[in-house]
């Protein structure tokens, strides 16, 4: 893989921002656009285990989904009380995806600013918490409504690895799936790199890494592919912003409704095969643009 750092700014201007990473499609690092959020000082483990200590929450493991996973399923269910327990005895492979902790506790809202005057197009009836215990893995994928994210951590620090939108075909996209095929896992390991022998063209996929830190504000443009592994029990909110452009929307809505739809189908139907086509296709994907590199 050829890897740079995420460009990392103590603050930026809206014009700034504009034009060089939202039109340009670059990630970016902002490190104190929450600095002065209540946020920033009171989101804690604490403070959350006491406003909604008792919400059930489903918990994932760091297993890759197989030909039999349903979409976002979780591997298991607790209350988010018992969840900060088991994370913060120490190293714990369980994640939290997608709580929206602000219905419970609609007070948080009130604790960050929208970034409006950054980017319009923001969903603000679904801000998100990300949680996960140290070593605990988000696989690498692509959010399916090609949102662009801004993601801030609050507590721990977190390891994320970037691809742009275009990059699928190196990175062994599942027809149908917004995955990669391969595994990521400890990708900065010298033995936790990807197989390059099973999946070659990894090598020529262009991409970005960055650790975040408390406070840091990740920009991650619209269909950005994003691995990422927890150094330390932690927590982080996303924001989502529609796609501004036409094109951008009737894909993300695709994606949603259709894509989503056939692959539940085939996966109950025919999960085997529907997998081994998948596999196929990926591959013959990234072969032809191997190929093409070498020619």
């Amino acid at each position: 893989m050829l890897l740079q750092p995420v460009e990392t700014v103590d603050t930026i201007t809206p014009d700034v921002f504009k034009k060089q990473y939202y039109e340009a499609g670059k990630p970016v690092v902002i490190k104190s656009m929450s600095g002065n959020w209540p946020a920033y000082y009171k989101w804690t483990w604490d403070y959350f285990k006491e406003i909604v200590g008792d919400k059930r929450v489903g918990i994932f493991n760091n297993n890759k989904s197989d030909a039999f996973t349903p979409v976002n399923k979780a591997d298991e269910y607790t209350s988010f009380g018992e969840y900060i327990d088991l994370i913060r005895k120490g190293p714990a492979g369980w994640r939290i995806f997608l709580f929206n902790i602000f219905d419970h506790a609609p007070q948080l809202t009130h604790d960050f600013e929208w970034p409006d005057d950054l980017m319009n197009g923001f969903v603000k009836r679904f801000p998100m918490l990300f949680a996960g215990g140290a070593t605990s893995v988000t696989h690498l994928h692509f959010d399916i409504d090609l949102s662009h994210i801004m993601h801030t951590q609050f507590v721990g620090r977190k390891r994320v690895l970037l691809f742009p939108y275009e990059e699928q075909h190196k990175l062994y996209r599942k027809p149908f799936e917004v995955l990669s095929l391969a595994d990521f896992s400890h990708y900065y390991e010298y033995n936790g790199m990807p197989d390059y022998s099973r999946f070659p063209a990894l090598k020529l996929a262009k991409g970005y890494e960055v650790i975040l830190h408390h406070g840091d504000t990740l920009y991650m443009p619209a269909g950005y592919w994003h691995h990422m592994e927890y150094i330390d029990s932690g927590f982080a909110m996303s924001l989502r912003a529609l796609h501004q452009g036409i094109g951008g929307k009737v894909k993300g809505a695709w994606n949603l409704i259709g894509m989503r739809s056939i692959d539940t189908l085939m996966k109950k139907t025919v999960p085997k095969w529907w997998n081994r086509l998948k596999e196929d296709k990926a591959m013959k994907a990234a072969q032809k643009v191997l190929e093409k590199a070498e020619n």
